[in-house]
């Protein structure tokens, strides 16, 4: 049987995507060889959130040719939806598939390996089309503790300088039943902790008939011209509060979410679901309300600050996390220092900084004054510093303190050897100790660090 290596770039989605891909291989009897050693296929799951995104693609998409020229090159993902056809053609790609046909990489391989050509209507599709959520199931990860479960796919938001929409194509959700039955069987396989991800999935169930739902059923509401109707309200708590009774998994973790859905109602309901770990990224951008309205981010930062208002009084100590852009078009000084002000005022414990990266098609390509890269690097670098002092601060709150955590891997540090794990907040935490306590929850007492991102249990 043929030896197939696989890598993946970007998002926990499409980390999530190639998971199953790589089981659906291994399932058909493909053996799995890593990604450094030569092999018959190599399968590159892609990513264009940026210009480094694009160019860490055709890099590996280059590596893996190069490796062994004999090799079938198959790009899937974003790159592959959204850059031209001639670019793919001269970067030694022999199979192209784009989101929504990842389900069917093995079907589409095999017709390629037999006929040696492909057809690129049937591998590449139109993610703006009226389709239905491409249906993929995870059984297993190469992680023992935590699993990935994708939610949904797709974004309406359409911020001016996000490609993403344009390659996932619109919100399209998964069926609560099909999500029930994954979790289930992640469940019984030994996972004790899943993680809710997705595109945008503050949008899940937006497209689900509210009567259907109701009476315990999943019904994609249909406009008469056959496209998805977007105009129901999001499900997502709905669906944690349907989850919460899965036996074997002992805590429940969601990806980013949008600022707005953190009303005070739901806050509450959130805060009554037991197994919900206390982290919550909520994706921020800029802390300026006028780079706010350029980017088209549909909140003010001070409906951002309320919302994490209610998370602290709801949660103890909630990890509340977010996503920066510095270097956006337009972006002043006195703008830039608005965000910086902010950012100390809303005290978070990680903020993700990204110099703004300028992608073909969006409204933010064409903006005027766009921002040279040296004052985005000073600018990234200084917001850099502000997320390490912030988040120090946040761990030491928990010295001198008890806390469950998830065991999940064994470390070799300094020569000693540490069982590596995260709480709830989703901090990392070491314990001194030769007994293996991987897929394990204990609770310990939090003595000092022991590094800079590492608590250490007594």
């Amino acid at each position: 049987m043929k030896r197939v290596a696989l890598h993946n770039l970007g998002c926990k989605v499409n980390a999530y995507e190639l998971d199953i891909m790589q089981q659906n291989l291994q399932e058909k009897g493909y053996i799995i060889v890593p990604f450094d050693e030569i092999a018959d296929i190599y399968i590159v799951n892609t990513c264009t959130v940026t210009n480094i995104a694009d160019r860490k693609s055709r890099q590996m998409l280059h590596q893996a040719k190069k490796r062994n020229p004999e090799a079938v090159v198959v790009a899937v993902g974003c790159y592959v939806q959204t850059a031209d056809e001639e670019a793919l053609r001269g970067q030694g790609i022999d199979l192209a598939i784009g989101n929504n046909r990842k389900k069917d990489l093995i079907p589409i391989l095999e017709k390629f390996l037999a006929e040696h050509k492909q057809e690129e209507e049937d591998a590449i599709v139109d993610v703006n089309a009226p389709c239905d959520y491409e249906e993929m199931t995870l059984k297993h990860t190469a992680e023992h503790t935590r699993a990935y479960i994708k939610i949904q796919d797709g974004c309406n938001q359409f911020c001016s300088y996000c490609i993403i929409p344009y390659a996932r194509g619109r919100v399209r959700s998964r069926r609560y039943e099909d999500i029930r039955r994954e979790m289930e069987g992640l469940a019984q396989s030994g996972y004790k902790e899943v993680v809710l991800t997705g595109i945008h999935i503050s949008s899940y169930g937006i497209d689900f008939s509210k009567e259907a739902w109701e009476q315990g059923e999943t019904e994609v509401k249909v406009k008469d011209d056959g496209r998805r109707d977007y105009a129901g309200e999001s499900k997502l708590i709905d669906l944690l509060e349907k989850l919460q009774d899965i036996e074997g998994i002992e805590r429940i973790r969601i990806g980013s979410l949008e600022p707005r859905i953190m009303t005070e109602e739901n806050v509450k309901r959130l805060a009554s679901i037991e197994k919900l770990c206390p982290h919550f990224h909520l994706s921020l951008q800029s802390g300026c309300d006028e780079t706010l309205k350029r980017m088209n981010r549909h909140y003010t930062t001070g409906e951002y600050l309320e919302g994490t208002k209610r998370l602290r009084e709801a949660f103890a100590h909630p990890a509340i996390t977010t996503d920066v852009i510095v270097g956006f078009p337009g972006e002043t000084e006195e703008e830039f220092a608005k965000t910086c002000d902010f950012l100390r005022e809303a005290d978070l414990y990680e903020m993700h900084i990204f110099k703004y990266s300028k992608r073909k098609g969006t409204v933010a390509a064409g903006m005027p004054n766009q921002i040279p890269g040296p004052v985005q690097t000073k600018r990234s670098a200084e917001l850099l510093a502000m997320e390490k002092e912030l988040s120090k601060r946040y761990r030491e709150y928990y010295i001198g303190k008890e806390i469950p955590v998830l065991f999940e891997e064994e470390k070799e540090i300094g020569g000693v050897r540490y069982q590596i794990g995260h709480s709830r907040e989703y901090v990392k935490v070491a314990k001194k100790t030769e007994e293996n306590l991987s897929n394990r929850i204990l609770s310990g007492k939090i003595v000092d660090f022991l590094q800079e991102d590492i608590l250490l249990m007594q």
